[in-house]
């Protein structure tokens, strides 16, 4: 039984690390099967060569082909984008809102879903949800394909059907929505004070019009007084289980943002933060700053579940959630996977560059 536990709060966590090499306490934890995935950031980042060699190697860390980890980074476009040329230059998604052309939005997606997949990668933390209706708000701003819900709901649709038709989860963020906060969730816990209608008839809007399609969904570390005056979503019950799943009925995976973000960081430590995400109804959480944090959450998993028999089957079903979406990801054979050819990216991201800024200067040319 203690095996199995182990083995599902593993599968729930996904690490990040510094540099181009895993350290060794997570080599061990993935090849014990007590690591659900990977995130990378800028320091994991060379050249395409190098990303692809990185994430085999982090693929192969995982000695059971039946247990695939999640490989996933933050490529939204605009300014939050970790890989460089020559993968597509996405502008900001509020530049592409702007075009009102889903349509292109989604050929871009499916370009870059495509790259993500030859560099090795099976999820992207994007696209935002988010609506933009702050114009004080530090963090989310031209992140957001609008201030408008429906024009939102439109573009994310179509940013999740080009990433998803190459088999690249998409992951809707930031569930219930980031988009009117005036604070920003790395450096301290915003609160939107909004009642319930509101949230109804926007912030909610483009995730009700996706939750059928999408892979995942993250969670927001924003306290919202109408739903759960006390905790923050990442952390609560009602938002995750109450909301997302009774009441929008989610069944995908939900992501935690990343737990050492200030918002959770100054109120909970990593053990604590991790058990009431799961808790909660989180699926898989992010831990980016190395193996430590990970040990952390990994050992307070552990033990509230072999003495808690209720979280240890909460905590299995988010295990078992998260591992059946990234087998429904992998690769059939090594006959699928795509060559890389970093002229060939580059060629496909020019065309696609190139032809966005014709249309962005037809359509916004000067009168």
């Amino acid at each position: 039984m203690s095996n199995q536990i182990r083995f599902n709060a593993g599968q729930t966590l996904v690490a990040g690390f510094n540099g181009q090499k895993p350290p060794r306490a997570l080599v061990r934890a993935a090849n014990q099967g007590e690591l659900g995935g990977f995130i990378l950031f800028a320091s994991n980042i060379g050249t395409p060569r190098e990303v692809l060699d990185l994430n085999r190697q982090l693929e192969a860390l995982v000695l059971s082909a039946a247990h695939p980890p999640w490989i996933t980074l933050d490529q939204e476009g605009g300014r939050v984008a970790r890989l460089g040329p020559p993968v597509l230059k996405l502008p900001s998604m509020r530049q592409l809102g702007a075009l009102g052309r889903p349509e292109l939005t989604g050929e871009a997606a499916l370009i870059l879903g495509r790259q993500l997949k030859t560099l090795g990668f099976n999820l992207d933390l994007a696209p935002v949800l988010d609506v933009d209706t702050n114009p004080a708000n530090p963090i989310i701003g031209d992140r957001s394909f609008s201030d408008d819900p429906e024009a939102v709901s439109a573009h994310g649709l179509a940013f999740i059907a080009g990433l998803q038709s190459v088999q690249v989860a998409a992951c809707a963020k930031h569930f219930p929505g980031h988009g009117d906060t005036a604070l920003d969730s790395h450096l301290t816990l915003p609160r939107v004070t909004h009642p319930f209608k509101r949230l109804e008839t926007v912030e909610l809007v483009p995730f009700r019009h996706v939750i059928e399609q999408v892979a995942a969904v993250m969670t927001a570390h924003v306290v919202y007084d109408a739903i759960d005056p006390r905790m923050p979503a990442s952390l609560s019950r009602r938002v995750i289980t109450g909301l997302l799943r009774e009441g929008l009925g989610f069944r995908g995976v939900v992501v935690s943002d990343a737990l050492e973000m200030k918002a959770i960081s100054d109120h909970y430590g990593p053990q604590d933060a991790a058990c009431l995400a799961i808790e909660a109804g989180c699926d898989a959480l992010l831990l980016c700053e190395g193996p430590e944090q990970v040990e952390v959450a990994f050992e307070a998993l552990v033990r509230r579940a072999e003495r808690n028999a209720e979280f240890s089957g909460v905590l299995a079903q988010a295990a078992g959630r998260s591992l059946a979406m990234r087998k429904s990801l992998v690769r059939r054979g090594k006959g699928d996977e795509p060559p890389l050819d970093p002229a060939s990216l580059e060629a496909e991201s020019r065309a696609f560059e190139l032809k966005l800024a014709a249309l962005t200067s037809a359509i916004f040319k000067p009168s």
